[in-house]
């Protein structure tokens, strides 16, 4: 039997995803989540978590003390605090992985209070979205024990790559590459819900396919306006994350603050209720003509 009891920290879609797939592969999957301790959402989050064969734990230091590997997969904005609650639990020799999309320097930060309780830090890039590919989205590894880890989560059936044994290189990489996937979606929201306002959309979207032939504009428009309608809250932390890695190389961040604000937008706007009872999969015109009729009247 194997020997690995996992510890994941979040059990929102990441965890989840995560936790239903190693559940197979490892002796015990348990989870610790802040909605575990809502009073309005407690009893049906841990019934969740027990219908995946989660066991649901009470806090931190109950999920720390029984994981020889913990995962952290909460928000980008609470990357460091996560890692320093569980720093003071950790058992020395637990191997900490952290998802979490942050900062070459916030992961610095992190490993520096897990390491110093004798535990071992491993920064993970996640390069792309979780849902299509579940426990095997592409991932690199960074820190002194990121070849052991990413051997072992191979053999999970994982597809786990280290880079670098320094750390910051692999978030360097996953936070360089959002600067431009998630400036890729406000650009073209931004785009689309203008022309549309225009009554131009029809010139516009033409002119793009004749410039960049291999992409389907309008496939790729409704994909971006559903993806960020539905994450522009987690995308807008991790754009933040991303201005900071942009600090941390010695530039002004204008372009990352940017689409931090107009993912941060779009979030507020599905908070709203602007898109409500509108089907994922939309077209591109459904979400922007949403947007158009909530423009404040003058």
């Amino acid at each position: 039997m194997s020997s690995w009891h996992i510890g994941l920290i979040g059990h929102g879609e990441v965890g989840g995803i995560f936790a239903a797939g190693l559940r197979p592969q490892v002796a015990s999957v348990a989870a610790w989540d802040l909605k575990f301790a809502q009073p309005a959402v407690r009893e049906a989050e841990q019934a969740r978590a027990r219908a995946a064969h989660v066991r649901a734990c009470e806090g931190m230091q109950a999920l720390c003390e029984g994981s020889n590997l913990v995962i952290s997969a909460v928000t980008a904005s609470n990357t460091l605090a996560v890692a320093e609650e569980a720093a003071r639990h950790l058992r020395p020799g637990t191997l900490f992985l952290d998802l979490n999309s942050a900062s070459p320097g916030t992961k610095q930060q992190a490993a520096a209070l897990v390491d110093a309780r004798g535990a071992h830090y491993v920064e993970a890039g996640v390069m792309t979205s979780v849902p299509p590919y579940g426990i095997r989205v592409p991932m690199l590894l960074g820190g002194a024990k990121a070849a052991e880890l990413a051997a072992v989560l191979a053999g999970w059936g994982m597809d786990a790559k280290a880079v670098s044994d320094r750390l910051g290189v692999a978030s360097a990489i996953k936070m360089s590459r959002s600067v431009m996937i998630k400036g890729l979606e406000a650009l073209v929201i931004e785009s689309y819900a203008t022309a549309r306002a225009y009554g131009v959309d029809d010139h516009v979207l033409p002119t793009l396919q004749e410039t960049f032939p291999s992409i389907d504009w309008s496939r790729q428009g409704a994909y971006f306006f559903s993806r960020v309608v539905q994450h522009g809250k987690r995308r807008a932390e991790e754009m933040r994350e991303a201005a900071r890695t942009v600090q941390e190389a010695g530039f002004d961040p204008l372009m990352t603050a940017a689409i931090a604000a107009k993912q941060q937008w779009v979030a507020d706007q599905a908070a709203a209720g602007v898109f409500q009872g509108l089907a994922k999969d939309a077209d591109w015109q459904a979400y922007a003509d949403r947007l158009l009729a909530a423009r404040p009247r003058d």
